[in-house]
């Protein structure tokens, strides 16, 4: 498989990672969410990110789950390696890269309290991975740092093996327009941005310059259809499609729950055969279901209205 470069573009969806209710690996369901996201059309997949429940899983089941994944999908995969030290963030990053990955992620330590730090730390990971190619995920609202645009300017100009932002600050459409203004001007390299989010700003982001999007929604074909649709410049179909699913997109963002929710729509679609998080993880309650039910009702009246 090609290695991740700066030109990367589309959708590199956040898998889930599939549970049995006894919080054991669902290898079936696997192979079915693998072939599931191709079938929509997805550009690549993300796995062993934070809403992938990787900081619940051991090394050696983080390695099988990316060895089970890498091993099945036609398009590039992209693996969450981010660990409180270098040493083991390196250690498996080579491990995926020798399954056959395109690159990895990695997103800051909470201690990062300064731009000089943030710009130390990327260096240093630039240093440990070698000639990996990785990304830069932006985070603040989980990861609680904040890094500038000038800092990531800085991080790309130095650390040649950047070569992508998950950009997924709150409010941030701003800072991809810093940062496509330093590119334009030949003061940075262009790298690839690819938005998170959960897609909730997606058409923004695309009109910003965004190249994708690189997140979760239980309807991955949303991102895909307004992503492609901005690629062809019919933007105002881009947002009749995103409109559709605004809802259910907005309902996933809440805290505690939105993972529930997103594996619900999953199961309910045959994807996964268990909602199950692995624990500690949220559960949605009977109210929440119909909630979600409700919403998914209305979100198939309007596609069906706008023939998407």
């Amino acid at each position: 498989m090609p290695l991740l470069t700066e030109a990367a573009k589309g959708v590199y969806v956040i898998a889930v990672t599939p549970f049995l209710d006894n919080g054991d690996i669902d290898w079936t369901s696997v192979d079915r969410m693998v072939d599931f996201y191709e079938e929509k059309g997805v550009t690549g997949m993300t796995i062993l990110g934070l809403l992938g429940e990787a900081p619940k899983m051991t090394s050696e089941e983080s390695k099988a789950i990316a060895k089970r994944v890498i091993g099945r999908a036609k398009v590039p995969v992209v693996v969450g390696v981010t660990a409180p030290g270098l040493a083991a963030m390196h250690e498996l990053a080579d491990s995926v890269m020798e399954m056959g990955a395109a690159g990895v992620m990695v997103a800051p330590p909470w201690t990062t309290k300064t731009d000089d730090q943030a710009y130390a730390f990327y260096t240093s990971v630039g240093d440990a991975l070698g000639k990996t190619p990785w990304v830069l995920q932006d985070y603040p609202l989980t990861t609680n740092v904040t890094i500038a645009p000038k800092v990531i300017d800085r991080i790309v100009k130095d650390v040649p093996t950047c070569v992508m932002l998950k950009h997924e600050d709150w409010p941030g459409l701003s800072k991809i327009t810093a940062l496509r203004a330093s590119s334009d001007k030949g003061e940075t390299r262009r790298i690839s941005i690819l938005c998170g989010n959960g897609g909730l700003f997606l058409p923004e982001e695309m009109g910003r310059g965004a190249d994708g999007a690189m997140t979760g929604f239980c309807y991955p074909e949303m991102m895909v259809g307004v992503v492609a649709n901005y690629a062809k410049g019919d933007v105002e179909r881009a947002h009749d499609i995103f409109d559709a699913y605004l809802p259910l997109v907005r309902y996933e963002q809440q805290q505690g729950i939105g993972l529930a929710a997103r594996k619900y729509v999953l199961a309910k679609r045959g994807i996964i055969s268990s909602a199950a998080l692995r624990k500690p993880g949220g559960a949605l309650s009977a109210k929440d279901v119909a909630d979600v039910e409700r919403l998914l009702a209305r979100q198939a009246k309007r596609l069906a209205e706008i023939g998407a």
